[in-house]
């Protein structure tokens, strides 16, 4: 059989254990034809496919997408293909950074938290697929007075009938977590226990010299250095390239960059007063708008979709405090 991939399942057996080992197929010059059976692969009929069913094979969510599997591939085996169905998103919200604090759960640990305050958010614009090429929520928060803002917010405000807002803030969502202009979102959007991400702007540090800004160890304190202990030193080649290649990590402003910290967990919800307490740091100073929406690496498991009021959540929205339930770290697994 002579074939370019004969021997990856033995090398996969004999390595770290590819996908191809873990399932248990021997792929052949003939790649068509590939069927499922309880106890493994199976060869088709029509074509020849060498196989073996000494190992089962993997669960359908343990598959990885391989180059060669095509898309019949996995409608033979029904299984769908990883990244083919679309994301469901909600709408995030915006909040104020309050600044950090600290909890003892009922475990007795310090829990450090960072308050933010969701301050009279709601939906100002709903823009379509239609119309501007894809299907988003423009959210507005906080407050800010009518000669404050520009011609263009003000009148876009004035035209919803919606009050002024500080800060205005776009969310990608599909198409069925569509809401009403003028909707509100407070803090009972999330839930106690959920992930979420939370995107703003890193403090502003000026100017700063290679040390800080990327953790150089500089030069050495002696043996001839001469005011350039703190340098970056060599930039870079003479003639070969004979310039300085683009990003290249020298002294720079440092900070004001917009980032987002992936998977914070949200650990108490004050639903009365609009006040999320999320686990651990966020990028930018106490007053700074931040956007907060679920945890793309851990979306929640049943939220709130596409908000209180709607859909399967036509009820009233939740109020009072919730806290995540922790895990007790003293306790130990018994062997």
């Amino acid at each position: 059989q002579p074939f370019a991939l004969r021997g990856l399942a033995t090398a996969g057996a004999a390595g770290a254990g590819g996908w191809w080992a873990r399932s248990g197929a021997v792929a052949t010059e003939h790649l068509e034809g590939w069927r499922t059976a309880a106890a493994g692969w199976a060869p088709s009929a029509a074509r020849s496919i060498a196989t073996s069913t000494a190992a089962p094979m993997a669960k359908p969510g343990n598959i990885k997408e391989h180059a060669l599997l095509k898309d019949w591939m996995f409608e033979e085996m029904g299984i769908a293909k990883p990244g083919s169905e679309p994301r469901r998103r909600r709408s995030g919200a915006i909040a104020v950074k309050c600044g950090m604090t600290a909890e003892w759960n009922e475990h007795g640990v310090r829990v450090p938290l960072t308050v933010l305050w969701i301050d009279d958010c709601r939906v100002t614009q709903v823009k379509t697929q239609e119309k501007e090429g894809y299907t988003a929520l423009q959210l507005g928060a906080g407050s800010k007075k009518a000669k404050r803002l520009n011609r263009s917010e003000r009148g876009h405000l004035i035209a919803s009938d919606l009050p002024f807002s500080a800060e205005l803030t776009e969310f990608r969502v599909s198409p069925d977590a569509i809401l009403p202009v003028g909707t509100a979102i407070g803090a009972s959007h999330f839930s106690a226990g959920q992930y979420v991400d939370v995107q703003g702007r890193t403090i502003g540090k000026g100017f700063q010299g290679p040390m800080k800004r990327w953790g150089f160890s500089g030069l050495p304190a002696s043996h001839g250095t001469t005011k350039k202990h703190r340098a970056h030193g060599s930039i870079g080649n003479s003639q070969d390239p004979g310039r300085v290649w683009k990003g290249k990590k020298m002294a720079g402003r440092m900070g004001n960059r917009k980032r987002t910290v992936q998977s914070v967990l949200v650990y108490k919800v004050d639903a009365d007063r609009n006040l999320l307490y999320v686990k651990g740091q966020v990028p930018g100073k106490a007053g700074r708008f931040l956007k907060i929406s679920d945890a793309l690496r851990k979306p929640p498991e049943r939220p709130a979709y596409p908000a209180w009021g709607f859909g399967d959540f036509a009820e009233r929205a939740p109020s009072g405090v919730s806290v995540a339930n922790m895990k007790d770290p003293f306790i130990t697994q018994s062997e």
